[in-house]
């Protein structure tokens, strides 16, 4: 079973039909959606500020989520999938994204539905990624506009495949 762990009073919130690895840690002021999966190795600390995850959300093996204390949250919206040892830190990421592996996100960067975010891609603190968009890069770049409709059908498929792997450990 995952380490579920209560700190300064926040116990973390799990929604409906959610898988947690059994070596995942989820920490303090924590709510995750229904129909989430948190893979292996990763890790959502919220013992100093608050994570929220939305719905279809599979957060993906060896990444961590972290904040700033007093000063950032962070919020992931509907239909997000983080890739592989990403790290994200206090930034909000709206619905339908894909955060490619190794990728980090700092604080107080808003990531707009729609986009992909490169592999190991550095997103600077404060960055605004255009919705529909493509970035890449160290630090993270626009490289090119996408049509709404090619990026949702592509991020949708990944979001329902891992909702599908992880029925597979129930």
């Amino acid at each position: 079973m995952a380490l579920i762990k209560e700190v300064r009073g926040f116990t973390p919130k799990i929604g409906e039909n959610v898988f947690l690895a059994e070596n995942a840690t989820i920490v303090g002021d924590v709510e995750i959606g229904n129909d989430c999966s948190v893979w292996f190795n990763a890790v959502l600390r919220g013992d100093v500020n608050t994570i929220k995850i939305g719905n279809k959300v599979n957060i993906q093996d060896g990444s961590v989520l972290h904040t700033l204390y007093q000063k950032s949250t962070l919020e992931i919206g509907d239909n997000v999938s983080i890739g592989h040892n990403v790290t994200i830190h206090g930034a909000k990421i709206e619905n339908d994204v894909l955060v490619g592996m190794g990728a980090t996100i700092l604080d107080n960067a808003v990531i707009g539905s729609n986009s992909i975010i490169a592999a190991n891609s550095l997103v600077l603190s404060n960055t605004v990624v255009e919705p529909n968009s493509v970035y890449a890069g160290v630090p993270a770049k626009k490289v090119k506009d996408i049509e709404p409709e090619q990026t949702k059908e592509m991020i949708e498929k990944i979001a329902n495949n891992y909702l599908m792997y992880s029925s597979w450990y129930k």
